[in-house]
């Protein structure tokens, strides 16, 4: 027979409590985490651009005058900035999310910058509507991990934009071929679209040959080899130790609430099968 509903209430209120201990550990992890993540993705992102300017097309680089240098270099310092803003927006509530995209367009009157390096902000900025899993119910394990996923997603939606906004960014400028088809530029995951061989290269960039289609070129000239950037999560966090030991206090969290998530599944069930016989007891009489 199972145990009595009350106790098990007590045991589900008692682990209720120790999810909601975690959810705001798991808060204060991911809130070290990402403001961390913001400056390093800022410092990767200067570092990549510098590599591709000065090793992967140093004389279209040199072929810009001092100020349009200047000004690829506030823009691409703009991106970084824009993408470790949007990167915080997902840890605050739904109101400061919209205040944070209402303040995009003074963002853009602030850099007032020619139209051939001037970052395309907007499409950095993600929806910010996922920000609702904050308020959610965080005594719930089912709905804490949602939010914990839709964060990291979040995340690398960020990467992949900053790169291609980046990539966009240098191709205006002239420092990336015009050639470029639009998919190469969406990075990593546009490689094997553009029929792509990966080489091994400086970190946050993407080293590919690529073949291009052109009915005018001959048999032979169609392989070409091109960089761009390309952030990777793994490859920022491998490169910053603090990124590192935050990234390690979150999957700690993690284990943590799966242990408690287990149990409270478990508890669940079992104060089902409570109500169940109880309810059983209840209706039925003899013959």
């Amino acid at each position: 027979m199972a145990r009595a509903i009350e106790r098990i209430e007590q045991d589900i209120a008692a682990l209720q409590e120790a999810i909601r201990a975690i959810a705001i550990e798991l808060q204060s992890a991911y809130a070290s985490y990402l403001n961390t993540l913001g400056l390093a993705v800022r410092k990767q992102l200067i570092l990549a651009s510098y590599h591709l300017c000065t090793q992967g097309y140093p004389e279209n680089f040199l072929h810009l005058s001092l100020n349009q240098r200047q000004q690829l270099q506030q823009a691409i310092r703009k991106l970084g900035q824009l993408a470790a803003e949007q990167l915080l927006i997902y840890l605050t509530s739904e109101e400061s999310a919209e205040d944070e995209v209402d303040e995009e367009d003074d963002i853009d009157e602030e850099y007032e910058m020619d139209e051939e390096v001037t970052p395309s902000s907007s499409s950095l900025f993600l929806n910010t509507s996922s920000s609702q899993y904050l308020t959610a119910n965080t005594s719930d394990p089912i709905e804490l991990a949602k939010w914990q996923q839709k964060l990291e997603e979040a995340a690398q939606d960020i990467l992949k934009k900053l790169s291609h906004d980046a990539n966009l960014l240098l191709q205006k400028a002239g420092v990336l071929p015009k050639k470029l088809p639009e998919p190469i530029l969406a990075a990593a995951a546009a490689a094997s679209e553009a029929s792509a061989e990966v080489m091994p290269g400086p970190p946050n960039l993407l080293n590919l040959v690529i073949e291009i289609e052109n009915e005018q070129q001959s048999e032979d000239s169609g392989l070409t080899q091109i960089m761009a950037i390309n952030l990777r999560l793994g490859e920022i966090e491998f490169a910053d130790v603090t990124l590192s030991s935050d990234r390690k206090r979150i999957r700690s969290i993690l284990v943590q609430l799966n242990k408690l998530g287990r149990e409270y599944k478990k508890r669940y069930k079992e104060k089902a099968i409570a109500e169940a016989e109880a309810a059983w007891r209840a209706s039925w009489f003899e013959d």
